[in-house]
């Protein structure tokens, strides 16, 4: 059993997980249970699935925690695993999913409980000094990754999230000339889905996966090159995606 997130910061996010999965641990049938996150956090989607992989498991079953479920959660999901699974040659589980939370009867019961455990909030005005102002980043290079429909229904969450775990592991805000990212309304190329911009030099990347993820943070944020076979210039026509195995 998986358990699916959609992102954590603090450490207190991360042991609310291992909570739900050490009570998921009791159920009937569940041998192993692990959790993962779609945007950023750690282990990512695609690392606790490649694990389970690893292990041989014959069965995963992967229950979505995130509330609301947006509409095309299924959709973008199943598209990445098959993305993941053809570049995978390794033998593959069989996969299935849970419904979403909202569906349970059990829902009204939770809401019950979680009633039952409310707290006044203290609204008094704060007697704390002002807070003391701030730096200006120094970084010169931002990326974009697009969150408009398309790239979402492409699995952008991933990307996103991909791309914000490799920004802590290698320390991308203090490395080379610095890199800040931030989530962006639709960049414009929806057929070029997910699509991501890097500035200064505004250039276009679409098809992105994880491994161009890493090729655009090694050769563009680090190396100041342009990755050319995931980038895609103005030219005053319409583009397609290219297949990178032909």
């Amino acid at each position: 059993m998986l358990l699916v997130a959609k992102s954590a910061f603090a450490a207190a996010p991360h042991q609310d997980m291992q909570r739900l999965a050490a009570l998921a641990g009791q159920l009937r049938g569940a041998k192993t249970v692990r959790f993962a996150f779609t945007e950023q956090g750690t282990p990512s989607l695609r690392e606790a699935l490649f694990e389970l992989i690893d292990e041989d498991v014959g069965n995963v079953l992967l229950v979505p925690l995130m509330l609301p479920l947006e509409p095309s959660f299924h959709n973008w999901l199943t598209k990445t695993l098959k993305r993941w699974r053809a570049a995978d040659p390794r033998p593959w589980p069989s996969l299935s999913i849970a419904a979403n939370p909202t569906s349970s009867d059990l829902m009204a019961r939770l809401l019950e409980d979680l009633v039952e455990t409310a707290q006044e909030l203290d609204l008094s005005p704060s007697l704390r000094p002002a807070t003391e102002g701030s730096l200006v980043p120094a970084q010169k290079r931002r990326v974009l990754v697009c969150q408009g429909g398309p790239c979402n229904s492409a699995g952008a969450d991933v990307i996103w999230g991909h791309l914000r775990n490799q920004q802590e592991r290698q320390k991308l805000r203090v490395t080379g000339e610095g890199t800040m990212t931030a989530k962006s309304t639709c960049l414009g190329p929806c057929n070029l889905a997910p699509v991501m911009q890097v500035f200064p030099e505004g250039t276009y990347y679409g098809g992105v996966t994880e491994e161009a993820v890493d090729r655009i943070v090694a050769e563009h944020l680090l190396g100041g090159c342009v990755v050319d076979d995931f980038a895609y210039h103005p030219t005053g026509r319409k583009q397609r995606l290219r297949n990178l195995s032909e």
